[in-house]
């Protein structure tokens, strides 16, 4: 069988496999082992054990199950409610207020957990209520939830980024920094545009009428309720960007600074312990599974050539190196429409990579262009995770094409912030070399 056959047998038995509905990481398993046997050797399996076994030993996995447990922790300590009491406070008295507080919370719940669901769910229970009770239109109300809770695998600490840095072998410390200007840059174009939408359109977020506006006395006393998280990020943050710490030992103190967090709030509890525990155990398994399967998958492609002939047929289209580029983003915005973007990292990344490098571009820009890539799946209809989190939290007179409808600008704004960072690597690279 030709190469570009055995290709094409490659790409359309994983199609079938997923959409079969069965587990990634089992199809890329089963259909590994499979093609392994048929055009390569049995021993080649035992070169697979061997390279999945050593990823998901690899240290900078040690960071993952701490900021998982650390996102947990903090997901029932309170903090999302004491955060939005003081949003609440301070900018319920503009047009809007009220959905810039939720993109600005989600910013902060992301410095802080990581993942892409804390922010939908903490402000699908918290902030979507009292936006339509207060008379904002579905779509205003809706939209920037999922939006604010995508930034989570984007801004450090993110465990989206551990496993890309991790499966393509880059920094993480360097990836986490870099992801701190993009994020920040998408959170303020999303509160510019409810700003100015809400400006010519007041009646898709009222402000809170002036007896209901909180005194300035009010506003300075619930800052409290943000010191311990915005003390728990600069740890965190701060230890990696100094070199004080490597991300696992800074998912340590997060970890720790989480309870401390939940024993501030009076949250820390057996029971939520107990579900904090199980939540990490379920989602760590979840990416390990994914890792063995992306090892295998691995295997595969540099076993039989078929990763080293898409490689060549990428690097050869006559679009220059841009072109290249934009032909890999547009392959990961796609597959993110449908896939997991951990899902999509196993399958893309033994793939791209010797793209990256052969074609000279810095793999830590493609590393974080790749990340941006992915959380933009987390939004983007028909199968974003983060809109399907959103149904479940939505009252049943909201449908899913409301959702669908709602999440468009914050698409588009996440796509522009993307093109920036293409055309100004420096947004993604700056940060990163100024680390000590």
């Amino acid at each position: 069988m030709t190469i570009g056959a055995m290709t094409g047998l490659f790409i359309g038995t994983l199609l079938i496999g997923l959409l079969t509905g069965l587990p990634v990481a089992f199809v890329l398993i089963g259909i590994s082992i499979l093609f392994i046997f048929i055009f390569a050797s049995p021993l080649i399996a035992y070169a697979g054990v061997f390279v999945f076994f050593k990823t998901i030993t690899t240290d900078i996995f040690i960071a993952a199950p701490l900021f998982v447990f650390m996102a947990y922790v903090l997901q029932f300590s309170g903090i999302a409610a004491a955060l939005y009491e003081t949003m609440y406070k301070w900018f319920g008295g503009l047009r809007g207020g009220l959905a810039m507080g939720t993109v600005a919370i989600c910013t902060l719940l992301a410095a802080m957990t990581g993942l892409g669901a804390t922010g939908v769910v903490t402000m699908g229970v918290i902030a979507l209520p009292e936006m339509l009770k207060r008379g904002y239109n579905k779509s205003m109300a809706i939209g920037c939830i999922p939006f604010g809770g995508a930034l989570g695998p984007l801004i450090p600490p993110s465990v989206l980024m551990i496993i890309v840095g991790g499966f393509a072998s880059l920094s993480i410390g360097r990836m986490f920094i870099g992801g701190v200007f993009p994020g920040l840059l998408m959170a303020a174009l999303a509160i510019i545009y409810i700003g100015v939408r809400c400006y010519r359109q007041p009646e898709a977020g009222p402000a809170l009428a002036p007896e209901e506006r909180a005194s300035w006395s009010e506003k300075f006393k619930s800052l409290q309720g943000v010191m311990a998280p915005i003390i728990l990020i600069v740890l965190v943050i701060g230890s990696i960007y100094t070199g004080i710490c490597t991300p696992s030992e800074a998912g340590g103190i997060g970890a720790f600074g989480a309870l401390i967090c939940a024993a501030i709030y009076r949250q820390l509890n057996w029971q939520n312990l107990r579900q904090a525990g199980l939540g990490t155990v379920r989602l760590v398994a979840m990416v390990m599974w994914l890792l063995i399967g992306g090892g295998c998958f691995s295997t595969l492609l540099g076993a039989t050539g078929v990763g080293h002939f898409i490689s060549g047929l990428l690097t050869g289209l006559p679009v220059g190196t841009m072109g290249v580029l934009i032909v890999m983003m547009v392959i990961g915005l796609t597959l993110g429409m449908f896939m997991d973007g951990a899902a999509i990292t196993m399958i893309c990344i033994p793939v791209f990579m010797p793209v990256v490098y052969q074609l000279g571009l810095d793999p830590l820009w493609f590393g974080l262009l790749f990340t941006m890539n992915m959380i933009i799946g987390y939004i983007t209809p028909p199968f974003g995770m983060n809109l399907f989190y959103m149904k479940g939290l939505v009252p049943k007179d909201i449908s899913m094409m409301d959702i669908y409808r709602s999440i468009i600008p914050y698409v588009v704004i996440s796509i522009i912030v993307l093109i920036l960072c293409i055309v100004f690597p420096q947004i993604l690279l700056w940060l990163p070399n100024k680390m000590i």
